[in-house]
């Protein structure tokens, strides 16, 4: 625990897992999730209590998770053949199984971004208002966001298409930088015409071999 802030997983169980894991993750609430290094003033005061609010491990930014979002996270073990020890091959090999399951689905180019972090310092507060490796974008707008976070077992990739807009993040920082409304400007399911429980499945058929577990995040 940092600054007061619950984590949001108990990275030691996953780092126990001994096979490759597949985790269906839903909370019970809003939660705004700060990145592994941000510090908690980057809120305001006095808007801090209007969503639960935990910590993730690994980088970027803040994200607003919500209910009826696609948050699909996936624990690669160090002996599987799919762990590399580069951190951009882990996140673009799981951002091409999310590009060969978006692809069929919408009508338009997916793409994964293939470089490295990309965008404004100032954006980064946020995680959906720039771009990483793995991550998928539409018409230039993000559809899945990629965090990643690594230890001697192995890697551990969260990534998010979320259902609403990230917006009410902006009532909630100490301090707004310019044009971070206009970045955070992603797709979300419906804009996409997406079934989330559709993408779910076919992603569990895209990353086998792999457990399956679902998760029920409470506040």
């Amino acid at each position: 625990m940092k600054d007061g802030v619950e984590e949001l997983y108990d990275y030691g169980a996953l780092r126990a897992l001994a096979s490759p894991t597949m985790l269906i993750v839903r909370p019970s609430e809003p939660t705004v999730v700060l990145g592994g290094s941000q510090s908690l003033n980057v809120l305001g005061e006095e808007q801090r209590s209007d969503f639960a609010l935990r910590r993730r491990r690994g980088g970027g930014g803040l994200v607003l998770l919500q209910p009826d979002d696609v948050w699909i996270d996936w624990w690669i073990p160090a002996n599987d053949g799919r762990w590399s020890s580069d951190v951009h091959v882990t996140s673009r090999r799981v951002g091409e199984w999310w590009r060969s399951v978006l692809a069929p689905r919408i009508d338009r180019e997916v793409m994964v971004h293939e470089g490295s972090l990309a965008g404004r310092p100032a954006w980064r507060v946020a995680c959906f208002a720039g771009r990483g490796p793995g991550e998928i974008f539409v018409d230039g707008r993000k559809v899945v966001g990629v965090s990643q976070w690594r230890v001697r077992e192995g890697a551990f990739v969260s990534t998010v298409l979320h259902a609403d807009s990230s917006s009410p993040l902006l009532d909630i920082l100490y301090d707004v930088p310019d044009g971070l409304g206009d970045a955070l400007n992603h797709h979300v399911v419906g804009s996409l015409g997406l079934n989330g429980d559709d993408v779910t499945t076919a992603l569990i058929e895209q990353s086998q071999p792999v457990d399956v577990r679902q998760l029920f995040l409470l506040a």
